[in-house]
């Protein structure tokens, strides 16, 4: 049987311990973490959190996710479809590009007019070839990407000179 990388939610801030017990228990876990600045009232720290609440991503065979979800600290399984959600290939490496180059991009601004709700595709920088849904222009152009099958969303500060509005073939190509 297939290995595939399903989504499992766990409880509130329990992601890292849900982790660790994947791994000593021989799983394959894949918890997506990044660093960010938190502000106390009296200093500024740099912490390292995961980048999706309560989700994390097991690389099982799917008749094992019943034993996964025997794991203290585990709630269930994220469901698509009536099928336990499924993180695909492209999907993963957009996120691990993401964690990797921490996705601030500075290119010259373009000159195609935008609208909220926008289908746009990325044609430079590190998520080339990934489509998403435009959600704002604020202070660089924020861009949101949606993930579908796990029902998440990353926004990412993008200029808008490297994304292209899909057109209606590409749309009706994509569904």
């Amino acid at each position: 049987m297939e290995k595939k990388w399903f989504v499992f939610y766990t409880k509130s801030r329990q992601e890292k311990k849900v982790n660790e017990l994947l791994l000593k228990r021989g799983f394959e876990p894949f918890l997506p973490m990044q660093a960010i600045v938190r502000q106390w009232s009296d200093r500024k720290k740099k912490v390292v959190v995961p980048l999706f609440n309560s989700y994390i991503f097991v690389r099982v065979e799917e008749h094992l996710i019943s034993e996964v979800l025997q794991l203290p600290g585990l709630s269930w399984n994220i469901r698509h479809n009536d099928r336990p959600a499924v993180l695909h290939s492209k999907e993963l490496e957009t996120i691990q590009r993401f964690i990797t180059t921490g996705l601030l991009i500075e290119t010259s601004s373009g000159s195609e007019n935008y609208l909220l709700g926008d289908r746009v595709k990325i044609l430079d920088g590190p998520l080339k070839g990934s489509s998403g849904y435009l959600t704002a222009f604020h202070n660089g152009h924020r861009f949101s990407l949606i993930l579908s099958s796990i029902g998440q969303v990353i926004t990412v500060e993008i200029d808008r000179s490297i994304v292209r509005k899909l057109t209606d073939k590409e749309l009706v190509m994509s569904v």
